[in-house]
């Protein structure tokens, strides 16, 4: 069966987080998002795999190279 598509709303109540912080993700992290008219929609399995990798960490957890 295919995974669903959630709506903000929905991936922020999986992630414990506000739906702010999703479009603020979005826009400054690279959270995995995908456009349908005016709505972002999101695969669980990917922002899932996201998280994992780093992606929704503080930008102070990283050092800055330079």
């Amino acid at each position: 069966m295919a995974e669903p598509w959630l709506s903000a709303d929905e991936i922020a109540a999986h992630l414990g987080i506000t739906k702010d912080t999703v479009y603020g993700w979005i826009a400054e992290k690279g959270m995995p998002a995908h456009k349908l008219g005016r709505l972002w929609k999101f695969q669980t399995s990917e922002i899932d795999e996201w998280v994992r990798s780093g992606g929704a960490a503080s930008s102070s957890d990283h050092t800055e190279s330079g």
